[in-house]
């Protein structure tokens, strides 16, 4: 290709400047920054017609599903607090037998910290029965977090 035909003349904007010449690879970017506003705004479709679905229902079913939603989430409430007190009362009960036979409170959170790491990194680890098989299973869903907590 010859140096003539490489060339492009500018033209001057309207009010006499001179244009900015593009970026080699300005259209790859414009055509990537298209599709991912195409992509929002299928995303923004779909969101409205989700939306117009739920403005459609009659607010008495839109109030009776809120409703179920509470008492789910009241009776997840009241399941965490039943849990939690399980937890505090055990670890009572650790800590006093554990200092009943010169352990100390560091030596049952290690131990304990042990355990949990067992469960969480070795296949079919029940804390010698202690763990249902469901509760491995539930155990297992939420394993990556789970692991973040007990480093």
């Amino acid at each position: 290709m010859s140096l003539l035909a490489s060339l492009t003349i500018a033209q001057l904007n309207p009010d006499g400047s001179v244009p900015v010449p593009e970026a080699p690879d300005a259209q790859a970017q414009a055509a990537a920054a298209a599709l991912e506003r195409e992509a929002q705004w299928e995303a923004m479709q779909a969101q409205m017609k989700y939306l117009q679905a739920v403005l459609a229902m009659p607010l008495k079913d839109i109030l009776a599903e809120h409703d179920k939603l509470k008492k789910n989430a009241a009776a997840w409430d009241a399941y965490a607090a039943m849990w939690m007190l399980g937890q505090r009362a055990m670890r009572r009960v650790a800590m006093d037998l554990a200092a009943k036979q010169g352990v100390s409170e560091e030596d049952v959170v290690k131990q304990a910290l042990t355990y949990a790491t067992d469960v969480l990194n070795n296949e079919g680890e029940d804390l010698g029965g202690s763990v249902a098989p469901a509760q491995l299973e539930h155990i297992g869903r939420h394993k990556p977090f789970l692991r973040q907590q007990f480093k």
